[in-house]
């Protein structure tokens, strides 16, 4: 992959039962109290660095946002820092919620 793609809420959800990705939530601290994905990691300017380091970039990733609009840059992001397989989750966790209930 030399750019993300993209993957709906169902795709990603099978992906997650089948622990094939890693999830990142890339919103704010109050509104990832509020709700999130199990299991995700909250990826934050301050722990970016730290999860570099550590992460196996060949592991699949899919990056999630309010609405799945800054996801795509943060996923970008992470092809470029070396990560083969990265999704940016259409809708957001909006969409993920919408499924969920």
């Amino acid at each position: 992959m030399t750019q993300f793609a993209h993957i709906d809420v169902l795709e990603a959800k099978e992906m997650r039962a089948a622990e094939r990705a890693i999830f990142i939530d890339i919103r704010d601290a109050l509104t990832r109290e509020q709700g999130h994905i199990p299991a995700s990691i909250h990826l934050t300017d301050a722990s970016v660095e730290t999860f570099l380091k550590s992460a196996d970039r060949s592991r699949a990733v899919i990056v999630y946002c309010y609405h799945g609009n800054s996801s795509q840059m943060a996923a970008q992001y992470l092809i470029e820092q070396g990560f083969t397989e990265v999704y940016s989750l259409d809708g957001g966790y909006e969409a993920w919620a919408r499924h969920s209930s």
